[in-house]
C-alpha cells in the first residue's frame, strides 16, 4: 500500500518481509490513549518485536512499544500494554480462519495516520525457512546486478 494524500507513516516492520511470507493484508483502526497518540505523532513507536492475537473474537496488538510521552504526566501509558486493533467481524473471523491454519500468525508491517486516525497495516504471513531467506536475498542481488549493467550499457 502506497503512502498517498492524508497519510501519515509512524514506524514499519521492515524485517517482517524479511522473516515472513506476506500472504494478504488487513488495515486495522487502533484503540490508542491520547499521551499514545502524540507519542505516535513525534515518531516515537517500534513494531520490531510485535504481533497481533485473537482472543475472546478480538484482535490485540502485542508487543508494540510506544514509548512515554515526554510531555505526559503521571497518566502517563505503558509503553508495552495490549492495543485493541478495531476491524469488522467479517475481517475478525476471517483473521481468526487464518490464524488456525498452520504455521499462520499475524504481524503488523506499519502503523500510520490516515486523515487523521491511527491505523495499523496487519498481514496474514507464514515463517520463511533459513533457505528461503537465502533465496529471497539471492534473488534481489541478482536483479540489482542486472539493473547496474542495463545502466551502464545505457
Amino acid at each position: 500500500m502506497a503512502e498517498g494524500a492524508g497519510t501519515k507513516l509512524i514506524t514499519q516492520n521492515r524485517k517482517a518481509r524479511h522473516d515472513y511470507l506476506i500472504e494478504d493484508t488487513v488495515e486495522a483502526g487502533i484503540q490508542l490513549m491520547g499521551t499514545e497518540v502524540k507519542s505516535c505523532r513525534d515518531g516515537k513507536a517500534n513494531l520490531a518485536d510485535s504481533y497481533a492475537a485473537v482472543q475472546d473474537d478480538e484482535i490485540w496488538l502485542m508487543q508494540c512499544h510506544i514509548n512515554p510521552y515526554s510531555h505526559g504526566n503521571r497518566a502517563n501509558h505503558d509503553p508495552l500494554r495490549p492495543r485493541k486493533l478495531l476491524l469488522h467481524r467479517g475481517e475478525i473471523d476471517k483473521l481468526k480462519a487464518a490464524v488456525t491454519q498452520d504455521g499462520r500468525t499475524l504481524v503488523p508491517l506499519r502503523l500510520y495516520f490516515k486523515h487523521g486516525l491511527a491505523k495499523a497495516e496487519i498481514a496474514i504471513a507464514k515463517g520463511k525457512k533459513t533457505y528461503d531467506k537465502r533465496q529471497s536475498i539471492a534473488k534481489r542481488d541478482a536483479e540489482r546486478s542486472m539493473q547496474r549493467e542495463m545502466g551502464r550499457r545505457r
